[in-house]
């Protein structure tokens, strides 16, 4: 590579070659390319790689360090796996658009300035959305379409607080800001629409679960967590994102435990977890950030694993709803296994990834006094244990038998999942190795015997609760309205209200128009009619008299000026 190349035009080549190739060709593309891009990434070095001049400003496209290339890594070992999840299954403009997808994610994580990372951050935007539209269904294209537009006021949103900074500063480079002015809250608030953080966080399970099952893969992976890494460069420490973290956590558990799509559930509790991110960016220690780095790396491996096991269901039943699914474990016993993994894994059970990395965050607020934020993190634990570690697995997999017997899935899905099963208790048994790729020095130790026994109690009681509480938690057919219900029903039946209000006001002003030519047309008609005065046959007298009182006037007036 020149020093100015970043390792994610790999994957953009990648993406046009997967569109150029065919067969075993087009396979060798879809496997070899993440790789080669993953050691691209091991190549650059700390610091700024090298400078192209665009008018009058220094555009750094390669910026190297641990915390850029730690979510490059997994970015990269991201599309590996999706890739060897979808390559036989998925379309070929789906594979392409999905590694141009990650390419922008790579983008932006060696991005060293704000317009190069603006760039690579609307090229995910727009092929994300292609990768929804490959939904190939009508829910999927209108899901697509909203799916753009939310994007592109968080574009929009982002650019004018780019603008402003420039503007006010004359500097583009990436470095820690605090949301005190117009501009910066601008940027702020356009990471926080790509993060998914209510109000506008509908777009994620409006438009995921409507994608292939291949597609929503890539989607849980990507635009999140580059959201989060975003705001780890530029806003560590801001304090409004510890309760912005916090109230995704709650509006995710919440949401997911109402729902009975199951990718819907998966979509919900991404929301969840990137509140724990968030929230650690908020407190904003070198441990907080620790602990986010580390928990998007090992939330990438868990929910794209359980949107993997999802999609295998959804591939071999055609089925979303819990309240179809059911007696699964039986003809599906990897997905099944590889599910529960995941599910663990999202559950900080001991020994699984999601332990490792989200004690990291709790200790963290610990150690800054933030007891309330300890507590509602840990009552979140166990809420993410209920609608992710508990109910997803047992309403697809365990509860009364729906009599489908599905095939189990296809050799490549199946080795996607074992690898990131495998990845998942790997990085839960031996936490130092992982540890040394984070960007701060670590001195934790994740296996206490307190902190153990605490999640264990915790995970226990919350796993007592839901058995309890099974037969309210039963899913029905029903829809659970979020915030788009406020654009996508409200705001649809205000503009309804809106043209019956004009269209009445219209009716009422054509009648008066009516009304006022009518009385205009009689009017001439009774003087310029056949029958009106000025169309009758005048006596020469009258006349004679007429033309008199004419010239007269004229005589008048001639004298008087």
């Amino acid at each position: 590579m020149t020093e100015w190349t970043s390792p994610a035009l790999i994957l953009l080549a990648a993406a046009i070659l997967i569109g150029l190739t065919r067969g075993h060709l087009r396979s060798a593309v879809i496997l070899v390319a993440p790789l080669l891009t993953l050691w691209a990434i091991w190549q650059v070095p700390d610091g700024v790689v090298g400078t192209v001049r665009f008018l009058d400003y220094a555009i750094e496209p390669v910026e190297g360090s641990p915390l850029r290339r730690l979510f490059a890594t997994i970015f990269s070992i991201m599309a590996f796996t999706g890739g060897l999840f979808a390559f036989r299954h998925a379309r070929w403009y789906e594979l392409s658009a999905a590694f141009a997808y990650a390419s922008g994610a790579v983008g932006v994580c060696f991005a060293g300035d704000l317009i190069t990372l603006f760039l690579f951050w609307e090229l995910m935007a727009l092929f994300s959305t292609v990768i929804v539209w490959c939904g190939g269904t009508p829910a999927a294209r209108k899901a697509g379409i909203r799916y753009a537009m939310m994007h592109l006021l968080g574009g929009v949103i982002l650019k004018v607080g780019i603008e402003g900074v420039v503007v006010h500063t004359g500097s583009i480079d990436i470095q820690p800001l605090l949301a005190t002015n117009f501009d910066t809250w601008m940027i702020l608030v356009g990471i926080l629409i790509n993060a998914a953080a209510p109000p506008v966080s509908a777009w994620l399970a409006d438009a995921y679960p409507e994608s292939s099952p291949t597609g929503s893969v890539f989607l849980s992976a990507f635009t999140t967590k580059t959201a989060v890494l975003a705001l780890i460069l530029l806003f560590p420490g801001e304090p409004v994102l510890i309760g912005v973290g916090l109230y995704m956590v709650m509006y995710g558990i919440i949401y997911a435990l109402l729902e009975n799509d199951a990718r819907r559930i998966l979509a919900y509790s991404i929301v969840n977890q990137v509140g724990f991110m968030v929230c650690a960016v908020g407190i904003g220690t070198q441990m907080a950030l620790n602990g986010a780095a580390a928990h998007a790396f090992a939330h990438i491996i868990y929910k794209a694993l359980l949107f993997m096991s999802a999609g295998v269901v959804v591939y071999r039943t055609g089925k979303n709803k819990c309240s179809d699914l059911g007696g699964l474990f039986r003809t599906m016993p990897l997905t099944t296994i590889c599910g529960i993994v995941g599910a663990l894994s999202i559950s900080s059970f001991p020994l699984t990834s999601g332990f490792v990395t989200k004690t990291l965050i709790s200790q963290a607020a610990i150690d800054q006094g933030l007891v309330v934020v300890y507590f509602l993190l840990a009552a979140a634990s166990a809420g993410v244990f209920l609608h992710a570690g508990i109910k997803f697995p047992w309403f697809v997999f365990f509860q009364k038998d729906s009599g489908l017997r599905p095939k189990d899935a296809p050799w490549n899905m199946a080795a996607a999942m074992v690898l990131f099963s495998a990845l998942c208790i790997l990085m839960g048994a031996f936490p130092e190795a992982f540890y040394r790729l984070l960007p701060y020095p670590v001195d934790y130790h994740a296996y206490s015997p307190g902190k153990v026994l605490f999640y264990l109690q915790l995970l226990l009681f919350s796993g007592l609760a839901f058995f309890v509480m099974l037969p309210w938690l039963k899913r029905t057919p029903t829809i659970s309205l979020d915030t788009d219900w406020l654009y996508r029903v409200a705001l649809k039946k205000a503009f309804s209200v809106l043209a019956d209000l004009l269209g009445s006001a219209q009716e009422r002003a054509q009648r008066s128009v009516q009304k006022l030519l009518q009385t205009a047309l009689a009017r001439i008609q009774r003087h310029h009619g056949p029958e009106g005065v000025l169309a009758r046959t005048w006596p020469t007298g009258s006349m004679v008299l007429w033309v008199a009182i004419m010239l007269a006037s004229y005589l008048i007036l001639y004298y008087l000026l």
